[in-house]
């Protein structure tokens, strides 16, 4: 007999795992509230930029419902709703809780019943269940895996990561491992509780937030020293145990590392406890964009550019190289910290992101403009800013924002490098 599923928000986690499902032979439907998204992957059209996904549709739409009601007809239910922090950085579970509201009424008794969405420890038993209690006749089985996706990786996709599973009950994390078990090419380990299962995903995003943070704070101190910071990295990453390498930016985007410390910042204090070191990571990787924004005053006064406004040739929209998503993108702060400027005049292009973009080309872009910013390195940027591109359109400095150029070779051709933690003087 098929098995049948239903997953519940249709973004750059849900979906995916959906299409997946279905190759593994799943009968499966998708809810979202997003009813032009709906029409789109009904339709075989991708909603946002993904490889698998395009593919996939392509070769057959999803079905997929604004109504609730679908969550009736099936053995397993999917959350992978968004949990983004509010203006003031506080944990925003909203489009969890309105998810599990509207289906609620809808579920079935003995059905799996599995929340992705990135969650602090304590939200499955403080959250999530007394929404589900609503309905005390009601028996399912409740487990929280969290998700892992990255983005645009060629190699780890939705089908290959491994998993951590935690559950209410025992017997929920059984069921819910035989079901992963049979959808992903990768391990699922079984976690002593659902809070553990909760904390996995909040440690391993701010592992990263905290170690980018130490990169971008000795990028800041490096460039004081006249040291450069890549290759600094570069050397230490010659040992075979106990480093691991990570890179300064221009700040740190995306749904995850970017907004998961907060989660645990707020659970701490909540319980009594005061995590200094994760606010400190994100202050630092925070401040990255109008760091990255005040090179321009250090490249006007070695260039002598007199120019006003400054034409700038913004590049990169998107957090992340080579996909068109933009939450939390530190590259939209920078933007903004520009647009602020009145001794400035800014052309924004971004070929994954056309609806943001201000011009049409790179080539639009780079006419007439004295500084290049690059704040996302899509390859097709990199690779066409060349230092004979540079050379061609009187380019008088960059500012590489995630260190993605040539450096060496751009200094070389006369064009001042301003990178994040490492300069190159024009030859």
């Amino acid at each position: 007999m098929t098995k049948r599923l239903c997953v519940v928000g249709l973004g750059y986690v849900g979906l995916p795992l959906a299409l997946l499902a279905r190759s593994k032979g799943w009968d499966v439907i998708g809810f979202d509230v997003d009813e032009e998204k709906v029409k789109k992957i009904t339709a075989g059209l991708p909603p946002f930029e993904d490889e698998y996904v395009t593919s996939e549709l392509s070769k057959a739409p999803l079905a997929a419902s604004i109504d609730a009601a679908v969550v009736a007809n099936v053995d397993v239910v999917v959350v992978a709703v968004p949990t983004p922090v509010t203006q003031d950085h506080m944990p925003d579970l909203e489009p969890l809780v309105s998810s599990l509201e509207s289906i609620l009424p809808h579920l079935q008794n003995n059905q799996l019943l599995s929340i992705e969405s990135t969650i602090n420890p304590g939200v499955m038993e403080e959250a999530v269940m007394p929404i589900l209690n609503k309905r005390p006749e009601l028996s399912v089985h409740v487990v929280h895996c969290p998700e892992r996706v990255n983005p645009g990786d060629a190699k780890w996709s939705v089908r290959n990561i491994p998993r951590v599973i935690g559950g209410i009950t025992a017997e929920a994390t059984k069921i819910g491992k035989e079901f992963y078990e049979s959808i992903l090419d990768a391990s699922i380990k079984e976690m002593g509780s659902v809070t553990e299962a909760e904390a996995v995903k909040i440690l391993e995003n701010t592992f990263r937030d905290i170690n980018i943070a130490f990169v971008n704070e000795m990028a800041k101190s490096f460039d004081k020293l006249g040291i450069d910071v890549k290759n600094v990295i570069e050397g230490a990453a010659t040992k075979p145990f106990a480093f691991m390498p990570h890179y300064p930016g221009n700040g740190v985007g995306g749904h995850c590392i970017s907004v998961d410390p907060y989660y645990m910042i707020e659970r701490g204090r909540q319980a009594g406890f005061d995590h200094k070191f994760l606010q400190l990571a994100r202050d630092i990787n925070n401040s990255m964009p109008e760091y990255a924004v005040s090179l321009i005053d250090r490249g006007v006064a070695a260039t002598g550019l007199t120019a006003k406004p400054l034409e700038i040739a913004f590049l990169g929209l998107s957090y992340k190289k080579d996909i068109d998503d933009i939450r939390e993108s530190p590259a939209l702060e920078m933007r903004e910290l520009l647009e602020k400027r009145s001794d400035v005049h800014v052309r924004v292009f971004d070929p994954h992101v056309p609806r943001l973009s201000t011009v049409a080309s790179l080539e639009e872009a780079l006419t007439g403009a004295h500084v290049v910013i690059l704040a996302t390195n899509h390859i097709n940027l990199v690779e066409h800013l060349t230092p004979e591109t540079l050379q061609k359109y009187s380019i008088a400095f960059i500012i590489d924002g995630k260190n993605a150029l040539d450096a060496d070779a751009i200094a070389s051709a006369g064009v001042l490098y301003l990178g994040i933690g490492r300069t190159r003087e024009a030859a």
